[in-house]
């Protein structure tokens, strides 16, 4: 801080560091914590140091939160409440270029193949998540023998090991790291590629957000939703509460909680084109709907640069 004299902190959604915040603060240096998002299990571990985090809010110019949910439990911690300003989440206002929207098409023509096979994309697995989505897998392939599964992992530390227990399960894979086009009788496409996962969305048929059958609390719906694409989640989504309430509401998510269940929700939606095309439109509806944060984020930003 002193060596860079900045003439703000801008800090996003939830890294909070009591020290540099309180050294801006000694500086008069505006704090901003931008997009500002506080689920209730974090808001419970803030408590439990509360004689750290509410001199820490104290510090704080100003919270602009997606959800008045958000907003109040910094309040509820120690944030003045006139430091705080619901500004809306700027998830929503995610765009594709025509250059991301051609690859998309691109893609899906050729893993469909010739025969236009369908294309199910399972985004973002953790540990623990892959067996239940192989296993789901295995059902599916009972009637839809064609079905592409386009497996992507969380981490890249791991492309290797869900590798590994693909082949252990006998199915035939191949990597996009790879280069190579799924052949007609390939079952698994891994994604063992970085920077892609968005345009994968936009050339599947429907997607499943990994993160969400373990405890790790869920991952961003957004980038399918606003392909227009229906979305299947586990039920563990505490840090995505907000964003997941409006696409149940919107009957844009389905929730599946074990291999069963998203065995049957795959197929149901793989069998009816009229259900997928509906679901999708609704999850994009939930998008275009709650877009805006991003320029009222910079208004509050100007203000208290001022």
């Amino acid at each position: 801080v002193t060596r860079l004299h900045p003439d703000m902190l801008i800090i996003m959604e939830t890294e909070l560091w009591p020290n540099l915040i309180h050294h801006c603060q000694r500086r008069d240096i505006p704090v901003v914590v931008a997009n500002a998002r506080l689920s209730a299990k974090s808001a419970r571990g803030y408590q439990r140091f509360s004689w750290l985090s509410s001199p820490m809010l104290r510090d704080i110019t100003l919270v602009a939160a997606q959800y008045p949910e958000d907003g109040q439990r910094f309040v509820h911690l120690g944030l003045p409440a006139d430091r705080l300003r619901v500004t809306g989440n700027i998830k929503f206002d995610l765009t594709f270029s025509p250059e991301q929207q051609q690859l998309a098409e691109r893609l899906a023509d050729a893993w469909r193949g010739a025969n236009g096979r369908p294309i199910w994309l399972v985004a973002s697995t953790h540990r623990g998540e892959e067996e239940i989505i192989l296993d789901a897998y295995r059902q599916l392939l009972r009637s839809v023998p064609d079905l592409l599964l386009v497996l992507v992992p969380r981490h890249p530390d791991r492309f290797g090991e869900v590798a590994e227990l693909c082949a252990k399960m006998d199915f035939r894979l191949v990597k996009r790291s790879e280069s190579r086009v799924p052949a007609p009788d390939t079952q698994i496409l891994l994604g063992d590629s970085m920077g892609e996962l968005a345009v994968f969305f936009g050339a599947c048929d429907l997607a499943f957000v990994g993160g969400s059958l373990v405890a790790v609390g869920g991952h961003n719906l957004l980038e399918p939703a606003a392909w227009g694409v229906p979305v299947l989640s586990g039920p563990q989504l505490f840090n995505f509460a907000e964003i997941s309430n409006l696409l149940l509401a919107a009957d844009a998510l389905t929730i599946c909680n074990s291999a069963d269940v998203i065995a049957s929700s795959v197929l149901e939606l793989l069998g009816n084109a009229v259900l997928r095309e509906e679901k999708g439109a609704a999850a994009r509806a939930v998008v275009d709907a709650n877009r805006g944060a991003m320029a009222k984020l910079l208004e509050v930003i100007a203000q208290v640069a001022e």
